[in-house]
């Protein structure tokens, strides 16, 4: 370690820590006494650990832990994982819809992308899920670091024809995050979320080289720091022993603290106030300022300063699987489940207990007649010395029969701890589906249960931690590298979608789809689009790709079609005018006939005027000339009398031409 002088001890300091300090220490007192006896039971039973004070009966032997808890909680976790993660784009960025130039926006969202991937946000986001479902509430605190980067390259030697082969130094600002168990945090018990108390605080044993490094850095002050181990409550509950070497206790509050005390360590020499009057305890919260603490073994003040993040937030996000109204702690899937949990073990572990009775073989030996000193445990191949018959003095006996039908009813107990906990495994879901009838029915309700559930959860972890989580992991990147990130109000979106679970039964309602259509059916494709975006291959985005491709006409056959289109237009206009000339033909066919008819018409109407006229007119025209007016009545009359008798025939045969028709 380098030689460094150590930073004098001042009153501001005694006070800041003692602020501090005092607060966490009866924040800490509150959550231990409420919650950390069933948090420590909890873990116990997500991970089969037996304790002699989890008995539920005092003369129970067997220590068996059912996994039904454990498999409850694991599908709970997987549903969520898969339905923020499971696609690989797990948000998006709304970008202002004034803005025309949309690629800043896609560069941002990429470059995040693999940022969180390089500080494997994933692998965090599961551990805080899993604590959640655990202990009620899962934590993640960011941090923002510097590191280098080595990167193998390849340079050419100046004046020479010869490359070198190397690695070359990237600064990178990093911003990874670590999940935080509940029983290391500590939060103002009148708070109900992150923000709204007066602070947060981490307390955890860190190894002493990462002090030391910090101290040589400059991040921390230069105190003499001493490895402390004290309170085993801070160390996984599983481990029986702890390793105590090296190990420094770190305490980082993030919140609140009088602005005074800042700024006395900011002007050291300065008269510190009393700022706890016995008569005004409220003084001490008259004039505050957001800080960043971290205090070591305790007692030792390794940093203190105003929060230098721009947007003033503390670097906590926490996810709460059921909120509890006033309250931080939330509620998660063992605590529902702890009842049913409870009471498969003792069937099991009652169960196990009968059979060590019923099977062990057990011996009643009359002291009298046996041997002094002689060992009577029986086992195969073992001679037993006895003085008289063996049957008089050896009696073998069992205490009863074991129950058959405590396997059926810890059974029952496993159906009862999933529908608790909300959750359904492969064999639950198969009977809920057979109950359901025929037809898919079943199935359908079954399903629509498990994707109801499983929305709830994951509303909540989309609003409560993964938008808050990335929108302060950007925050970070905006202010300490603004060079790849550019200091913009991005609106970010959850890109989640459907579990695992639901997302089968969906490509299973795509596949039946799929079969009523035919295969020239327009909308196939984008049946098939949608059941490949929903799947979790990784090549899902090339897939997609290349559908829309195929959708897409080919230029020259719509060309052909086109061209096709044409002649088949011409063939119908040319057919649509002959028809039409036909049609004008007709028409006028019909006009010169109807022009005949009406033409026979009016000679027919004409017909008598004429004969009479005619008949005047031969009368007339043989008259001698010296003739006098009664030869021409004479023939008048002589006329009309063959007209009536032509009129006469005329009838009769119009009257034998009907009665022939009829």
């Amino acid at each position: 370690m380098a030689e460094f002088k150590e930073t004098p001890v001042t009153n501001s300091d005694l006070e800041l820590v003692s602020f501090v300090t005092s607060h966490c220490d009866r924040w800490r007192d509150h959550r231990d006494t409420n919650f950390l006896p069933t948090w420590d039971e909890y873990e116990r039973i997500y991970y089969g650990i037996w304790s002699d004070q989890d008995k539920t009966r005092d003369s129970e032997r067997s220590r068996l832990v059912s996994p039904a808890m454990r498999q409850a909680v694991e599908n709970k976790c997987s549903e969520i994982m898969e339905a923020t993660t499971g696609r690989g784009t797990y948000f998006d960025i709304d970008d202002d819809f004034q803005d025309l130039d949309k690629r800043d926006v896609e560069l941002t969202k990429r470059q995040l992308h693999d940022d969180l991937k390089k500080d494997k946000a994933l692998k965090v986001w599961k551990d805080v899920n899993r604590n959640a479902e655990i202990f009620g509430t899962g934590i993640a605190e960011i941090l923002v670091k510097e590191k280098i980067e080595y990167v193998p390259a390849t340079r050419q030697l100046p004046g020479q024809q010869v490359a070198a082969i190397g690695v070359e130094e990237k600064p990178r600002v990093s911003v990874p995050s670590k999940s935080i168990h509940p029983r290391n945090f500590l939060i103002d018990p009148n708070a109900e979320a992150i923000d709204d108390g007066l602070g947060v605080a981490i307390d955890e044993y860190v190894n002493l080289f990462q002090i030391v490094k910090g101290i040589e850095e400059g991040i921390y002050r230069k105190v003499n720091i001493q490895p402390e181990y004290v309170d085993t409550n801070l160390e996984p509950e599983q481990l029986s022993t702890s390793f105590k070497d090296d190990k420094v206790r770190i305490l980082r509050y993030y919140g609140l603290v009088p602005r005074e005390y800042l700024e006395q360590l900011e002007n050291e020499g300065a008269e510190v106030a009393d700022l706890f009057p016995e008569d005004s305890p409220g003084d001490k919260y008259s004039d505050l300022v957001e800080a960043i603490i971290v205090i070591a073994n305790g007692q030792q003040l390794l940093k203190a300063e105003r929060s230098p993040y721009m947007m003033k937030d503390r670097p906590v996000v926490a996810y709460r699987p059921e909120t509890v109204p006033g309250r931080f702690w939330g509620v998660g899937t063992v605590q529902k489940g702890y009842n049913m949990q409870k009471a498969i073990d003792a069937q099991y572990r009652s169960h196990l207990d009968s059979l060590a009775l019923t099977t062990a073989p057990m011996m009643a030996a009359d002291a009298t007649r046996l041997p002094r000193g002689a060992s009577y445990k029986v086992q195969p191949g073992k001679t037993l010395l006895v003085n008289g018959n063996p049957n008089e003095v050896l009696f073998p006996f069992k205490f009863g029969n074991t129950d058959p039908a405590n396997n059926a009813t810890a059974q029952e107990f496993e159906r009862m701890l999933l529908q608790a906990t909300g959750t359904l495994d492969s064999a639950a879901l198969t009977q809920s589906a057979a109950a359901g009838g025929q037809g898919g029915m079943g199935m359908s309700v079954a399903m629509s249960s498990i994707m109801k559930k499983s929305k709830q959860a994951l509303i909540n972890f989309q609003e409560d931690f993964l938008v808050p989580f990335i929108k302060k992991t950007a925050y970070r990147y905006m202010q300490f590298d603004p060079e790849n990130y550019p200091s913009r109000d991005f609106k970010f979106i959850v890109s989640s979608s459907l579990g695992m679970v639901a997302r089968e039964y969906e490509q299973q309602q795509f596949i039946g789809l799929l079969q009523t259509l035919g295969p020239q059916s327009p909308i196939v494709p984008l049946v098939l689009k949608s059941i490949v975006q929903s799947s979790s291959l990784d090549n899902r985005e090339e897939l997609a790709s290349a559908l829309d491709e195929m959708s897409k006409p080919d230029p020259a056959q719509q060309q052909m079609q086109m061209q096709q289109a044409q002649v088949q237009l011409e063939l119908v206009q040319s057919q649509s005018a002959a028809l039409q000339g036909q049609a004008k033909e007709s028409e006028a066919n019909a006009i010169e006939s109807q022009a005949k008819a009406q033409k026979a018409m009016v000679e027919a109407e004409l017909m008598p005027e004429r004969v009479k006229t005619d008949l005047v007119r031969n009368i007339s025209a043989n008259l001698p000339a010296n003739a006098d007016d009664k030869e021409f009545e004479k023939r008048a009359k002589i006329a009309e009398l063959i007209l009536k008798e032509r009129e006469i025939i005329s009838k009769e045969q119009m009257v034998g031409k009907q009665m022939k028709m009829q």
